[in-house]
């Protein structure tokens, strides 16, 4: 992704690894030799690379280097590693391409005019639960349901990695489009469905335990009588946001399901720890106790599991 100053976005998309390390260096480079003539440059441009499947800012970059040079059919974007020594061709870049970033909407315009959609993944919990005007976004609705009818005797399931192509394809509909059907045959691998959805936790950009609990929780976990651990855990969640209560609870009842079948897809309470506890609940800010903070947070997971009814239940309960 490419965000310039005034808040222009554009977005290189490919399955293809290669193809987007090719694209990240041709534009880096681009982005260095300019600032060497104009150090504001540099600081006018972000550079940040997303997997996905299309490539139509690459053609309509292709279509101005055509304009250009008639008798070369190569994109712009890839003669940019060819002009460093051509002062002129290096000018005809800078100045093709600040036309061509000056003259495109704002990601912002484009979400007004209902061009683009908001975001699900990478957008806050509740952003997500207000724009869908629920607690628990539709999209971990569909794919707990999804796993549900035809993941739950799956071995390793949510242990074993999908396809990651297809994950960001899947990924990519999600964010596009309005309806997404986990039926159609080209999700039928279930374990690009578990991937897309743990995706979908971790580029949350506050996770599902808010960092201000985060040490709240492992000092909870730490309590060595079970019966006050759990009491302390249970007194955690409820103080939860609505969207995190709400979305922790269907989603824990989910792993439930899961754990419940262990006998079959060999997934028991701790390996689901393992698989959940780093994307669910991190700090803020790492620090040298990465490897005991992941300890606890596997072990955080695992009680939640196995103690779901009396952290999640009513009082009465």
């Amino acid at each position: 992704q490419i965000t310039t100053v005034s808040g222009n976005e554009f977005l290189l998309q490919s399955d293809i690894d290669f193809l987007i390390l090719d694209w990240f260096h041709a534009i880096k480079n681009a982005i260095d030799r300019l600032s060497k003539e104009r150090s504001c440059t540099s600081r006018n441009l972000e550079l940040k690379l997303r997997r996905s499947s299309s490539i139509e800012l690459l053609n309509s970059l292709d279509t101005e280097s055509k304009e250009s040079k008639p008798d070369h059919r190569k994109s712009l974007i890839f003669r940019l590693n060819y002009s460093a020594s051509d002062t002129n061709d290096r000018n005809r870049v800078k100045s093709r391409l600040k036309k061509f970033i000056s003259r495109r909407p704002s990601l912002k315009t484009l979400q007004e005019k209902g061009l683009i959609k908001d975001q699900i993944f990478g957008s806050h919990l509740h952003l997500v639960c207000e724009h869908e005007k629920s607690t628990v976004p539709q999209f971990v609705r569909l794919c707990i349901k999804a796993v549900e009818k035809r993941g739950l005797d799956v071995d390793g399931i949510y242990r074993v990695s999908g396809n990651l192509a297809t994950i960001q394809k899947l990924r990519f509909v999600v964010n596009q489009e309005e309806k997404l059907n986990l039926d159609d045959s080209q999700w039928e691998d279930i374990h690009v469905v578990t991937g897309a959805l743990k995706m979908f936790f971790r580029e949350l950009p506050e996770p599902l335990f808010p960092y201000c609990f985060f040490e709240q929780f492992v000092e909870a976990i730490k309590i060595q009588d079970n019966a006050t651990r759990i009491k302390s855990i249970r007194s955690l969640v409820k103080k939860l946001p609505r969207p995190n209560y709400d979305t922790m609870k269907i989603l824990f009842e989910h792993l439930k399901k899961i754990a419940a079948k262990e006998s079959v897809n060999l997934m028991s309470t701790q390996s689901l720890g393992i698989v959940f506890g780093p994307t669910l609940l991190r700090p803020e800010k790492e620090t040298g106790n990465m490897a005991v903070h992941m300890l606890y947070q596997n072990q955080i997971v695992e009680l939640m599991l196995s103690e779901y009814s009396k952290i999640f239940g009513s009082e009465e309960d």
